[in-house]
């Protein structure tokens, strides 16, 4: 290995190093509000009681305020809620006050009406107590937001709102940190919506499990930097919940990631077919192409217009070029089975020839695997039925990888309120495809419910032409026979690596140069 390549391997070495124990601290389930609310449940019905757990958070959360103070810090503002958050917040409270720091509970509400085990939190609190709308911010050298949990039920408005507004302009005038308890009060535990407004906080202090709101957008950017800690929630509680939503990480596929052996040859490796587009737009499919011999795949072919055959050629190496200039062509390839998965829609064009070009894919005798991006989606706008009908038939993972503005116009009828996550499900379940919904939170999502969030994606992978490397690299997976939705959590966890590993300056083409060292460091995982 030459001196370049061994600092590649050692610096992904250390990515991979820094994703590891990032996962020894955060476990792949990821709990809905009211899953977290049933394991909380399970737990206090098998004789932990709910006070208890609270002790044990209220405690994580002081210490992750007593590491957060800045350097001479001593006084404390704790803004605690009328539920169990602000319970939470009451015991940081005694917490920290037992430690020697300056602390005031400002509590929204009043506390007569305080309940269950936040009454309890709060009898046992000797100390400073005022209305949250009073408190004096600026004497504060750290505020805990202690308001609101992840199952707030309305947006957030009135004095509730006013507080929120007035903290978020405390943090950004004075640099001073905000620590939130559960998540940012005002974000959705399941969506990472915000209800109304919400509070940007530097440190989130979570516990058990991560929700999805703590990694999709915005919620994953107000939480800052999350903590998990753990505080007796039974796990054995996962078995009767099943959770369905995953972090998109190594363990979740890398069981199913294709073994090279030493018998094995290109042909065993299975064989990518990239249609190309017109002349003019030729690049989109080449990347494609790349993508999917980086990634593995043993063959891959370029299907092009004759028009565009001499552009191809001029760039092409080892990926191998044939002409197709109709469905009839693209048929007529297919009858070699050999060819087990397809991409179509990098460069292709919006129109009846792709759209044709489709529903010829998903008709063929072959029944190749299929990856639809791009203009392969626009083709289809409005008739996403219409795709599910064509999809039903099929034996072998068919997968859209749409972004935002592609899934809406194909699935214009699906309401953006509801979310990401429940945006993808409901657009898998109605086609019967894999849905990959890109962004820098991507969501992998199966017909079957199943959902993944990816969270490893640097700003920079934002950049023309990363969707299309992305394509093909799911195609390659696929050609390896691995499992469709394996294969487009790791294509996607696979693509942010590679990203991470180039650093700031990405361009797509630096993409696949990037998979070699991606693979090593996996491979010894």
């Amino acid at each position: 290995m030459g001196a370049a390549n061994e600092t590649e391997a050692l610096k992904l070495a250390q990515i991979l190093a820094l994703q590891h124990d990032w996962l020894m601290q955060y476990p792949c389930e990821l709990l809905t509000n009211a899953e977290m609310a049933e394991s909380d449940r399970l737990t206090i019905a098998t004789g932990t009681p709910g006070i208890v757990l609270m002790e044990r958070a209220g405690a994580a959360v002081a210490d992750a305020a007593r590491r957060a103070m800045p350097p001479g810090g001593k006084t404390i503002i704790i803004l605690c809620g009328p539920g169990n958050n602000g319970g939470d917040g009451f015991v940081a409270a005694r917490f920290l006050r037992g430690m020697g720091f300056s602390v005031t509970a400002g509590l929204l509400g009043q506390r007569e009406k305080l309940a269950g085990d936040a009454a309890l939190a709060a009898q046992a609190w000797a100390g400073r107590t005022t209305s949250a709308a009073l408190v004096d911010l600026d004497s504060a050298d750290l505020v805990i937001d202690a308001l609101f949990g992840a199952g707030l039920s309305r947006d957030i408005d009135g004095r509730a709102r006013a507080i929120i507004e007035r903290l978020n302009f405390w943090r950004r005038s004075s640099h001073k940190p905000v620590i939130a308890v559960d998540v940012p009060s005002g974000v959705n535990g399941d969506s990472g919506q915000v209800r109304g407004m919400a509070v940007e906080a530097d440190v989130t202090v979570t516990f058990f499990r991560l929700k999805p709101g703590h990694l999709l957008l915005p919620g994953r950017e107000l939480c800052g930097r999350t903590v998990l800690e753990p505080i007796g929630t039974r796990a054995d509680a996962l078995k009767s919940i099943a959770p369905q939503t995953i972090l998109n990480a190594p363990p979740v596929w890398c069981g199913t990631l294709p073994k090279l052996q030493t018998s094995g040859h290109k042909y065993t490796r299975g064989h990518a077919l990239i249609i190309s587009g017109p002349m003019h737009q030729t690049g989109a499919a080449r990347l494609s192409a790349m993508g999917a011999l980086r990634v593995g795949a043993g063959l891959v072919t370029v299907a092009s217009p004759r028009e565009a055959l001499a552009v191809n050629a001029a760039h092409l190496t080892a990926i191998m070029l044939t002409p197709c200039d109709s469905p009839h062509d693209l048929a007529a390839i297919l009858d070699d089975a050999r060819k087990n998965v397809l991409v179509i829609g990098p460069g292709a064009g919006v129109g009846e020839k792709t759209f044709a070009q489709v529903e010829t894919a998903l008709s063929a005798s072959s029944a190749p695997a299929i990856v639809l991006d791009a203009d392969a989606l626009t083709s289809f706008a409005g008739k996403a039925d219409t795709l599910g009908h064509l999809i039903a038939t099929r034996a072998r993972p068919v997968v859209l990888t749409p972004h935002e503005g592609e899934f809406t116009r194909l699935f214009a009828d699906i309401d953006p309120a509801h979310g990401k996550l429940t945006r993808a499900r409901e657009a898998a379940a109605r086609t019967g495809a894999i849905i990959v919904l890109k962004g820098a939170d991507t969501v992998v999502a199966d017909p079957r419910g199943r959902t993944a969030i990816a969270s490893n994606a640097p700003p920079w992978l934002a950049t023309a032409g990363s969707g299309d490397v992305l394509a093909g690299m799911i195609a390659g997976l696929l050609a390896q026979a691995m499992p469709g939705f394996e294969a487009a959590c790791a294509a996607v966890w696979m693509h942010g690596e590679a990203a991470s590993l180039f650093g700031p300056g990405l361009i797509a083409e630096d993409l696949p140069s990037m998979l070699p060292p991606v693979w090593s460091a996996l491979l010894q995982v």
